[in-house]
């Protein structure tokens, strides 16, 4: 493992234990969250009336003009899993997966584009002579 030159933690525990920790709250923490409407929710149905089930019933809001998203029928839609009940853990599970696949894939392609693209190093032989 490459240690930096700083004697700080290596970049491979780093990388790890991030993606240990963004998983750790991905799956589990997500099922420690409130099911109900959060501040953004609350705020475009403030002027309305709703029933239990969450359909507006009334009045005049900023929600009654909302439509459905183009991806709201994907797999991983409304942080569950496409026909898979109470998947939320999951879902944010293969989140972090993809993120991180995405990032390293992007990483490694800059990474072999910046070492094309240098000049090539030739190491210069050190005199013992003074």
């Amino acid at each position: 493992m490459d240690r930096p030159a700083t004697g700080g933690v290596p970049t491979k525990v780093f990388v790890l234990g991030g993606l240990a920790v963004a998983a750790v709250l991905a799956g589990g923490a997500s099922y420690l969250a409130s099911g109900s409407p959060d501040g953004l929710d609350a705020t475009t149905l403030e002027g309305c009336t709703v029933d239990a089930d969450g359909a507006i019933t009334g009045g005049s809001c900023i929600a009654q003009r909302a439509a459905d998203h183009e991806l709201g029928g994907s797999f991983l839609a409304d942080y569950g899993i496409k026909g898979i009940d109470n998947a939320t853990g999951l879902a944010g599970l293969i989140g972090v997966a993809l993120t991180f696949a995405i990032g390293l894939a992007i990483f490694w392609t800059v990474r072999r584009r910046r070492a094309a693209a240098a000049p090539e190093q030739v190491p210069v032989a050190v005199s013992a002579e003074k």
